[in-house]
């Protein structure tokens, strides 16, 4: 299987407020290494997985609603714990979105799709699946 994969980042604030998470209860920040990778079982005729320069696009408009904010707040995460593998599953949904509606103009090709969080120099987390 041949895979493109692409970075970016985001800065964020959240609470986990429940006992285990220790001292992540309280607010604090987070800077997230977001990667993205695309699978497709064969390049095209012009030897590519995905366009690089979509592919970096589509993760940067995905990311782009997170960036600075506190998740504490994001509505649509009320009542949910928004840890690293949360956060993979949140952004493989979006990113998976934008493949089915064509932005990365794969031809169908694309099969699988992987996003990894590094949340430090020593933990990452990752949610991959099938689009």
């Amino acid at each position: 299987m041949f895979a493109v994969e692409v970075r970016d980042h985001i800065m964020i604030g959240h609470s986990l407020p429940s006992p285990v998470f220790g001292p992540a209860q309280g607010m604090h920040g987070a800077t997230f290494t977001v990667d993205a990778a695309f699978f497709t079982e064969d390049i095209d005729e012009h030897g590519l997985v995905v366009d690089i320069g979509l592919a970096t696009e589509g993760l940067s408009k995905v990311l782009e609603p997170l960036r600075y904010q506190n998740l504490d707040e994001v509505p649509e995460f009320k009542g949910k714990f928004t840890t690293t593998e949360f956060l993979c599953r949140h952004i493989f949904d979006g990113m998976a979105e934008f493949v089915k509606q064509g932005h990365l103009k794969d031809g169908g090709r694309l099969r699988k799709l992987r996003i990894l969080l590094h949340e430090s120099h020593v933990a990452r987390a990752w949610y991959e699946g099938e689009v």
